[in-house]
């Protein structure tokens, strides 16, 4: 028995694999026809563009490994019927549970590689992508910029400026700008609660304290509100945004901490981190799906259907998982119901249709 669990696992492994590889080049093709329409504009050159797109995979591997373990397993098994080589092994005395186990232990890891490739490699990855298209596309000629865990900063000019957050809106929360002269002094430090784009190159920012530094020393005042001049604009700090759902759980976290502190919603960012939980989770539930179907198509239709209908389950999964996102984000439902409830169902699906096919 133990022979029959590697051979599956093996077989699975395999199909999933060559799915992934796939899938992978199928969207990175996709993703390369997108930019080659923004090829010419500004800077953006042909090995911008695929330079974006390689930056862009790892993000993409997160987002298919779910995808690819459920048509690799439906794969895998449907070549075992074809063969009967299921029937050989249900007939050696094989349970649903054994084999069930057997392609766990395969998800298993893919499980893991999924979390770790979207908490470690995806993120900064996809920010280096937009970093990437900033520096060829936006309007930076005279902006200097970079991401650091202390927030953005931007260079212009002689002066740098640190901003600790973005959010949706545009709203910069923790600004700190630094002002040197021809010399390298540092003659003026501002500090800023928050700020908002008032249009035409200005932005108004919102309890300023400004720190003026002279040969006589320095010089505090406040001031409840202060217009800042500058060549930074809303579409030059989205490009730097990465979407919630591309976030890994700190980044999360903190998102939802400041936003707490400033009294702001935070569903949106809430929602990404329990979705980004229990997105491993996933792996595992696909491939559980595909088991049902070596059993209620043994003696009737093709390879192709069992794929296409176990695909067409799938999608249905991450649907579901987007409507109750949104859902949850405009009727303010619990952030952990609307990111837990698609799972949860598919998991009872899988488990229940499995019980039924081992009571029958």
């Amino acid at each position: 028995m133990r022979t029959l669990k590697r051979y599956i696992g093996r077989e699975v492994l395999l199909a999933t694999l060559l799915i992934f590889a796939a899938l992978l080049m199928l969207f990175a093709f996709f993703d390369l026809i997108h930019e080659l329409g923004d090829v010419g504009r500004g800077g953006y050159t042909i090995s911008a563009a695929l330079l974006y797109v390689a930056l862009h995979l790892p993000g993409r591997l997160y987002e298919l490994f779910p995808v690819a373990a459920l048509i690799g397993t439906l794969f895998a098994i449907a070549q075992l019927v074809a063969n009967s080589e299921y029937t050989v092994m249900r007939a050696s005395g094989m349970s649903l549970v054994q084999l069930a186990w057997a392609v766990l232990r395969v998800g298993i890891p893919l499980a893991a590689a999924t979390f770790l490739a979207g908490e470690y490699v995806a993120p900064p990855a996809e920010r280096l992508a937009q970093t990437v298209r900033a520096a060829s596309v936006g309007d930076t000629s005279r902006i200097v910029s970079q991401q650091f865990q202390s927030g953005f900063w931007f260079k212009q000019d002689l002066t740098f400026v640190n901003i600790r957050n973005v959010l949706a809106n545009m709203t910069l929360l923790g600004i700190r700008i630094y002002e040197f002269d021809r010399d390298l002094r540092l003659t003026t430090i501002r500090v800023a609660e928050s700020g908002r784009f008032a249009g035409n190159g200005k932005w108004q920012l919102e309890n300023v304290k400004t720190t003026e530094i002279g040969g006589d020393g320095t010089k505090v005042s406040t001031a409840p509100s202060l217009i800042w001049e500058t060549v930074l604009r809303p579409s030059i700090l989205n490009v730097y945004q990465v979407a919630p759902e591309r976030l890994e759980l700190n980044a999360l976290y903190d998102n939802i901490r400041v936003l707490t502190t400033n009294a702001q919603k935070t569903s949106r960012f809430e929602i990404a981190f329990w979705n980004k939980v229990f997105y491993p989770a996933a792996v595992l539930v696909m491939m559980m799906l595909a088991l049902p179907f070596a059993h209620f198509q043994r003696r009737q239709g093709g390879v192709g259907f069992r794929i296409f209908a176990g695909t067409m389950l799938g999608l249905t999964f991450f649907l579901l998982g987007r409507l109750f996102s949104n859902l949850g984000l405009l009727n303010d439902w619990p952030p952990l119901f609307s990111a837990a409830f698609p799972l949860v169902v598919f998991v009872t699906v899988a488990a229940s249709m499995l019980w039924w096919i081992e009571r029958r």
